[in-house]
């Protein structure tokens, strides 16, 4: 094992001496200080395996070095050291991710038992970010890529698949977010029951109401018998609500008491049937942003929004929209009876750097177009759509008219409409390329950026929560 940091923060110097000696005979480098704003100026600069925390500091709270842990998403174990009878304090402590607590006063032996477990959660958890790293899942229920975007997409839906807590997938259109839900579905302990599929965009809002509870016969005009509605269809499974944001604003108050009692009643009768549903919706759309206009009820998005779930955008990806038309090309030039083993480079770059509006939709659609209509081993450019070639030529002419309007002179037109990406994504690129080449070791990719380790730590969360 190697040899690891602890970081000791405890204001009463006798009693950290007397911590140190016990562990002084462990495979760790102690670095103690006394004070909160000291423990916040080595955690800005470096990530200690382990942090051993005195809640009661004489300029902050033990829980804000805690909070700041956490927020910056460091990796590292926390134990808590509390006074007798603050109990909540723990509880609260644990809530926000420590691993262990030490109530005082605790002996040598007790002191060394959990140190050396957090040494050993460490060096697990070390071991699955290098096997991580290096054997990236590369497709995950019906989804592919290995980018490390989709690599915490697949991370959360396995913490989130044996939970019972809604989950709420946010996306452009054409990501996957019904791919998502059934594989979220696939594997939690309902994943033997059926997910029922209502999407809310597809279906008239005079019917929504019986698409989802059900009626019985004579309830309107053309209920002919009685029908079974998807919350008792999905009754011990999953209901999936697509485009929930497109439900009418009068609606969402019977589905939040579906959602909050797990009873309803069929349209036109009075008996009340209990369900028990795990509920997954999506959406195309900003629900917040459908909040604040009255379309979307708060209640509601609160009570839906448990475990938010945003997927990327194919443009986003980097590297995996290849990966994906690679896949597609197999599978297409089977189901054709074609030859197409791969692409010419013009067109892997142009699958590379187009920005893909319509997403892994629309890649899909292009490439069974180009299979369906020619023949070959390898796909050429002048297989590709032409509208598809079109509308790349547009945007080349757009990106000559915008130079010739005060661009300087010598830019290359052909490289500027393809090539040009955002500065952050490029950023994105480059760090999370090199946190792969040294196998999840951020502090050793930071060194060779040039960075502090905190600055990765910092911008990887910023990007986790854009995605």
């Amino acid at each position: 094992m190697n040899k690891m940091t602890i970081l000791l923060i405890e204001d009463t110097v006798p009693l950290a001496e007397v911590y140190m000696e016990y562990l002084h005979e462990e495979n760790a480098e102690i670095v103690h200080v006394t004070t909160g704003k000291k423990a916040f100026s080595y955690l800005a600069e470096n990530v200690p395996d382990i942090i051993l925390l005195d809640m009661n500091l004489p300029d902050v709270d033990g829980m804000d070095i805690l909070k700041y842990v956490s927020d910056m998403a460091m990796n590292c174990c926390v134990v808590v050291i509390t006074g007798y009878g603050a109990v909540s304090r723990v509880v609260d402590a644990m809530r926000l991710g420590a691993f262990e607590y030490l109530q005082k006063p605790f002996d040598q032996s007790r002191l060394v038992l959990t140190v050396r477990n957090a040494m050993e959660r460490m060096y697990l958890r070390q071991m699955v970010d290098t096997y991580k790293s290096q054997f990236g899942i590369t497709e995950y229920h019906g989804m592919l890529g290995s980018s490390q975007v989709m690599q915490r997409v697949y991370d959360t839906i396995e913490s989130v698949a044996t939970s019972s807590a809604t989950v709420f997938i946010t996306g452009e259109s054409g990501t996957g977010k019904e791919l998502c839900a059934q594989a979220i579905h696939n594997i939690s302990t309902r994943g033997d029951k059926e997910m029922v599929i209502l999407n809310c965009s597809a279906i008239p809002k005079d019917l929504m109401e019986s698409e989802i509870f059900g009626h019985v016969k004579g309830a309107f005009t053309g209920a002919i018998a009685d029908r079974e509605g998807a919350a008792e269809r999905a009754d011990g499974g999953t209901l999936f609500l697509d485009e929930i944001a497109e439900m009418d604003i009068n609606l969402q108050s019977k589905l939040l008491r579906l959602i909050q009692s797990g009873t309803f009643q069929r349209v036109g009768n009075a008996k009340t049937c209990k369900v028990d549903i795990r509920y997954i919706c999506a959406t195309n759309r900003d629900p917040l942003k459908m909040v604040e206009k009255g379309l979307f009820r708060e209640d509601l998005y609160y009570r839906l929004n448990v475990i938010p779930l945003k997927l990327p955008s194919l443009r986003e990806r980097g590297r995996d929209k290849l990966e994906i038309a690679a896949n597609f090309l197999r599978k297409f030039s089977e189901e054709e009876g074609k030859n197409f083993k791969n692409y010419s480079p013009q067109v892997e770059d142009i699958i590379l750097r187009h920005m893909w509006p319509g997403n892994i939709r629309q890649l899909q659609n292009i490439i069974r177009n180009v299979v369906v209509l020619n023949s070959g081993e390898v796909v050429e450019m002048d297989m590709l759509p032409k509208d598809f070639l079109d509308n790349l030529a547009e945007e080349r002419n757009e990106a000559v008219s915008l130079s010739r309007k005060g661009e300087p002179s010598g830019l290359n037109i052909e490289r500027s409409v393809e090539m040009i990406r955002p500065l952050w994504e490029t950023e994105k690129e480059v760090i999370e390329d090199a946190v792969e080449i040294c196998q999840g070791n951020i502090s050793q990719a930071a060194i060779y950026l040039g960075v502090n380790p905190s600055t990765i730590y910092r911008k990887l969360k910023s990007w986790s929560q854009k995605n």
